[in-house]
């Protein structure tokens, strides 16, 4: 290669090296979320990220399954929507090689029914409603292990699933469905738990519509999760500051009024 020909490469090199980050900046960050309070915060989110140079497009998501699968292939560039037991358990599942970078929010899992008013009044053999994936079933169990309606294993920890009730006085039954599914449930069943998001979704308050609900403290409190490969970019740190701001903790506050709480 001639000496004019090493000085068009070393241009060239640099005019990339200049450009690139500009044309990485341009191009709209995919994040997923499930539709409800996550989708709600993120559009605060979103506003906020812009003033820092960051462009997000929010892509919303019905069940709690796919925003890891479309994260891990790429097709997401982060999601936020998951606690971290839900998330660890999705790793040793499926594999994927996602990475916590920051907490969001808690949503105290509530449980509803149309049938009774308090828990104390279930019937011997009721219907209860609970989520079919581990992480969240097991967290409703423990729910209502703290109720006192039943004992579970001491072994079995937040992965606890109907086989580790060791003690049901009530005798309940328990039925696993779909998350998304619960609130239509209430109908069918003498009560369900009911996620936040799915239970704001449907119309019903937490606060108000809940015969009981999980303790704020809980290991519960969601995250925002992006593939390991990318998880000390700058684009990260940015996305986690817009979302941990002060702003968007009044946000939470004034708008979910005790139902979702800031965890970060």
């Amino acid at each position: 290669m001639n000496k004019r020909s090493l000085i068009q490469a070393a241009a060239a090199l640099l005019v990339a090296a200049t450009i690139s980050p500009v044309l990485a900046q341009d191009k709209a960050l995919k994040v997923g979320v499930t539709a409800g309070p996550h989708a709600q915060i993120f559009e605060q989110v979103k506003r906020i990220a812009e003033k820092d140079g960051l462009k997000i497009q929010i892509v919303e998501f019905s069940d709690y399954v796919q925003p890891n699968a479309a994260l891990a292939t790429g097709d997401l560039d982060a999601n936020s929507y998951q606690h971290k037991p839900y998330l660890d358990q999705q790793i040793k599942d499926r594999g994927y090689r996602l990475a916590n970078v920051g907490y969001t929010v808690n949503f105290p899992i509530g449980l509803y029914s149309k049938k009774v008013k308090h828990l104390e009044d279930l019937k011997e053999g009721a219907k209860f409603g609970i989520p079919n994936d581990p992480t969240n079933g097991g967290r409703v169990l423990l729910v209502l292990q703290d109720k006192g309606l039943i004992k579970l294993r001491p072994e079995a920890g937040l992965k606890a699933t109907p086989l580790d009730v060791i003690d049901n006085p009530k005798k309940l039954k328990f039925v696993e469905l779909d998350a998304a599914q619960l609130p239509r449930s209430l109908d069918d069943l003498d009560a369900s738990a009911v996620n936040t998001n799915y239970a704001l979704s449907a119309g019903l308050q937490p606060n108000r519509d809940a015969i009981a609900q999980e303790s704020a403290k809980s290991p519960y409190v969601n995250l925002i999760a992006v593939r390991e490969q990318d998880k000390d970019k700058p684009w990260v740190a940015k996305l986690v500051k817009a979302y941990q701001s002060d702003e968007i903790r009044r946000f939470i506050q004034t708008q979910f009024k005790g139902a979702v709480i800031a965890g970060f």
